[in-house]
């Protein structure tokens, strides 16, 4: 489950079978390269929490969310730290539009690594607190694309290199980050981390899903024509009496997914069931939650990822 903001959300967990991989990496209990070791715990199976400290106060817990390109926060906890909106900014959610206020922090700390007057958005988190209402905001894209990113599932680690001493420890196939073709509809926080894969219902079309770490399940977005006959006009709701949150996604036929030189056996995904009609055209097709891997590499310096599949 995921709260509406930059990216998107879906409220199923899902799994599937992966190739082999090359990625290794050494010291498995902690960072490669002796970055410090930050240990997230885990929300919902997929959710990665970690504590950070907001103006020199708390700590109080973020999720991890690469699919958010500006960091958020909930009203609450902006209104106790008496931030003040200087201005707003528009939001695309899995099938919304909506416009949010943005606030500047004077300092937000992620263990020894320390962001002076980084911006956030002020963001109801209602459907992320349900699943732990300790949960205050979100940490983004403009906040970790100062780094190299290491997510390691199995080990339940964090790793944040500012000095890149991550990269020499890392193998496996680089997947290049497709750049925006319209820099200028682009928020100017972070660039999104987007890569091109093939599915097997839609031929040789390239497909651009946005690497997620605030969901947990695959996403093809609805209203895409190019993909409407071949796989979107397919879906099926979950259930004959599905729940709220059911009616808002139906499943898709399964998938085998080509990301690189590996495939990725039978991969479910789902698209919202409705959408609003003030939702802008997204170059993008849908999500990719890095939970359905066992470990993700990503620069943001060099534009590429490295996945270890489950």
């Amino acid at each position: 489950m995921k709260f509406p903001h930059l990216s998107a959300s879906i409220a199923v967990l899902l799994s599937a079978g992966f190739a082999a991989t090359t990625l290794s990496i050494h010291a498995e209990a902690h960072c490669p390269g002796n970055i410090t070791t930050l240990t997230p715990r885990m929300v919902a199976g997929a959710l990665l929490v970690i504590p950070v400290k907001i103006n020199g106060a708390g700590p109080v817990d973020f999720m991890v969310d690469t699919g958010s390109q500006i960091s958020v926060i909930d009203p609450a906890l902006a209104a106790q730290l008496n931030l003040k909106f200087r201005g707003t900014v528009g939001l695309v959610t899995t099938a919304s539009y909506m416009q949010a206020w943005v606030a500047e922090l004077d300092t937000l700390q992620v263990g020894s690594h320390v962001m002076e007057r980084p911006a956030v958005v002020v963001q109801d988190m209602g459907q992320i607190q349900v699943a732990d209402p300790r949960i205050r905001g979100a940490l983004g894209e403009n906040f970790l694309a100062h780094f190299d990113v290491l997510i390691d599932y199995p080990h339940k680690l964090l790793c944040l290199d500012q000095a890149r001493a991550m990269q020499d420890t890392i193998r496996g196939e680089r997947i290049p980050l497709v750049t925006p073709k319209h820099l200028e509809n682009e928020l100017q926080f972070a660039e999104r981390l987007v890569i091109s894969v093939h599915l097997s219902d839609t031929g040789s079309r390239q497909i651009l899903l946005q690497l997620d770490s605030g969901s947990d399940g695959p996403m093809l977005y609805s209203g895409n024509r190019e993909l409407e006959e071949p796989l979107l006009k397919r879906a099926t709701l979950r259930g004959d009496k599905a729940s709220k949150a059911q009616q808002a996604f139906a499943l898709l036929p399964p998938q085998d997914m080509r990301i690189g030189a590996r495939t990725m056996r039978e991969v479910p995904f789902v698209t919202p069931v409705t959408a609003s009609q003030n939702v802008p055209d997204r170059e993008e097709d849908g999500l990719l939650p890095t939970v359905l891997f066992r470990r993700i590499y990503i620069s943001y310096e060099d534009h590429y990822v490295v996945f270890e599949p489950k």
